[in-house]
C-alpha cells in the first residue's frame, strides 16, 4: 500500500480509510492500487471478521481524479487492461475486490459519494450514510458510463428505468433519497456507529457461516432454481462438516457465548 490508504485492524475489524482528504478522496492511480492492496491483505488474514470502508475528511470519495489521469494517458490505458484470466481490470477491481472478500464489507458514507466512489460503495455488502451525503453517478458529466462494476451492482438494487435515469442525467441526490431508491442500507446521524453496531451483531455468528452466506447469495441471486438449490446443499454440507458449526451448536445448547476458530 501507499499513503493514500490507511489500514488498521482493531478487534478483528479492518478499518480501511482513504486519506486524500485535500482532494475529497478522489481516485488517482495510487489510490486505486492502495485500495486493491488493502483488500488483498485483508483476504489473507482469516482472523478478520468484517471491513469498514470510509473516507477521511469531508467526503467518502468524490470519484475519479480526471485531471490526474488526463495528464497520464498511458496509466489510464493500463488501467483498462486485463491480464491472464482476470475478470476485472484495475478500475473494476478497486470496487469488486470488496465483493470478493469472504467477510462483510460496510461502506460508511458522508459528504460526497460520486462516480467511482459510488461504485466502490455499491460493491460493499452494506452502506450506511448521513442524510445529507450527496450522491451522483457522475460519469455522465464527463460523457462516460459507469465502468467500475456499476453495470452489475446497480442492477442488483435498482429497476432498470431508475438506473438509466440516474446514469443518463448524472443528477445529484441525497442520502435520504438514496435510501428510498434502495441504494443504501440505512441513514444515520452517525453511520460509523451504525456500521460498528452491525459488526458487533455479525461477530457473534460463525465466521464460516457469514462467509458462506455472502458466497451463496452472490453465486445464486440471479441463478436458475436448479443451480441455486445445488449450491445451497453443497455449501451447507461444508458448514456441517466444519468445527465452527459445532461450536455454534454447543454454545446455543449451553447458552454460552461462542468462541469461534478463525474462518476456514
Amino acid at each position: 500500500m501507499n499513503d493514500r490508504v490507511r489500514l488498521e485492524v482493531l478487534e478483528q475489524v479492518a478499518y480501511v480509510t482513504m486519506v486524500r482528504s485535500d482532494k475529497y478522496n478522489a481516485l488517482d492511480w495510487d489510490m486505486l492500487c492502495a485500495l486493491v492492496d488493502a483488500a488483498e491483505k485483508i483476504g489473507a488474514d482469516k482472523s478478520i471478521r468484517a471491513v469498514i470502508l470510509q473516507g477521511e475528511g469531508k467526503a467518502f470519495c468524490s470519484g475519479l481524479d480526471f485531471p490526474t489521469f488526463t495528464k497520464q494517458p498511458m496509466r489510464m490505458v493500463r488501467g483498462f487492461l486485463k491480464y491472464g484470466v482476470k475478470t476485472t481490470n484495475l478500475f473494476q477491481e478497486v470496487a469488486w475486490c470488496w465483493r470478493r472478500l469472504p467477510v462483510p464489507v460496510i461502506a460508511v458514507l458522508h459528504g460526497y459519494c460520486y462516480g467511482g466512489g459510488l461504485q466502490i460503495a455499491l460493491a460493499a455488502d452494506f452502506r450506511f450514510t448521513t442524510a445529507d451525503c450527496e450522491f451522483s453517478i457522475l460519469e455522465a458529466k464527463w460523457g462516460l458510463v459507469p465502468d467500475m462494476t456499476g453495470t452489475v451492482t446497480l442492477r442488483e438494487l435498482l429497476p432498470m428505468d431508475q438506473a438509466k435515469l440516474l446514469t443518463m442525467t448524472g443528477r445529484m441526490f441525497s442520502g435520504e433519497e438514496a435510501r428510498r431508491l434502495n441504494l443504501v442500507t440505512d441513514v444515520s446521524e452517525n453511520p460509523l456507529a451504525a456500521a460498528e453496531a452491525l459488526v458487533a451483531e455479525i461477530k457473534v455468528r460463525s465466521p464460516d457461516a457469514v462467509a458462506a452466506t455472502k458466497q451463496l447469495f452472490q453465486e445464486t441471486w440471479v441463478a436458475g432454481v436448479r443451480r441455486a438449490f445445488s449450491r445451497e446443499s453443497w455449501i451447507q454440507l461444508g458448514l456441517l462438516l466444519g468445527k465452527n458449526q459445532k461450536i455454534a451448536t454447543q454454545a446455543n445448547f449451553k447458552k454460552q457465548h461462542p468462541d469461534f476458530l478463525p474462518r476456514k
